[in-house]
């Protein structure tokens, strides 16, 4: 209920006034039936305006910290991505990864559309990063359709580590369904995982037009950081 409220009534039509935000291929999307939706990442924004401007609900894996924190801030992290149907995941591995798993398996068994960030992280710079391969072998073991999703405009409106966004126009352009069948029942395969979410990073350096880096982004974030500090 607090995902609707806040799309129809308290937040979308403030963003959509402010921010004048727009959408192309949603008809790419199928009105019904289990989805994994994966995007880029370069904002905070992203999990706001792509809910936002889909007419399907999309449910994301948030990563935990956002459900743990402490204080005002803590408490009102919880109650945004709890109450619009957020779920939280461990990010740490192992047997988190498994969990994690399990749950976006869960949700696309319920016929709901999934959305993913298969960088696993925000862009510190704007440019497209390696992709992890959760989201393929979520795709392979649900069987389901894989939709590729560009944010435009975020990185500049939000970069990691601003807190409150600049007014300029966001938008959301889809691409067609990347179709995975002949991947079918390979899910445990490494070199199909990597060769699945490659087509996928691929289909989103197309859509997005960002330059592609095939690092991960947490090790260009570390690297970053490291030259930072030797000056």
């Amino acid at each position: 209920m607090l995902y609707w409220f806040l799309k129809r009534f308290l937040l979308g039509p403030w963003l959509r006034v402010l921010f004048r935000p727009w959408i192309e291929g949603e008809e790419n999307i199928p009105a019904e039936g289990p989805a994994l939706l994966v995007s880029n990442h370069l904002s905070f924004s992203d999990s706001i305006f792509l809910p936002l401007l889909l007419k399907r609900r999309a449910t994301f894996l948030a990563k935990s910290d956002y459900f743990t924190g402490t204080g005002p801030k803590g408490f009102l992290s919880r109650l945004f991505f709890g109450g619009t149907g957020q779920v939280p995941i461990d990010r740490s591995g192992g047997k988190a990864s498994e969990a994690a798993l399990n749950t976006g398996l869960r949700i696309l068994g319920g016929g709901d559309l999934l959305a993913l960030y298969p960088e696993g992280t925000r862009s510190h710079d704007g440019r497209l990063y390696r992709g992890r391969t959760g989201a393929a072998r979520m795709a392979l073991h649900a069987e389901v359709p894989v939709i590729p999703v560009a944010m435009v405009g975020t990185f500049e409106a939000q970069p990691t580590g601003q807190l409150r966004p600049q007014l300029r126009r966001i938008g959301v352009r889809v691409g067609r369904p990347i179709d995975f069948s002949r991947y079918y029942g390979m899910a445990e395969d490494r070199f199909v995982l990597r060769s699945a979410t490659d087509e996928m990073m691929y289909d989103l350096m197309q859509l997005g037009g960002q330059t592609y880096q095939d690092v991960y982004a947490n090790t260009a974030k570390d690297q970053a950081r490291r030259v930072a500090a030797n000056g």
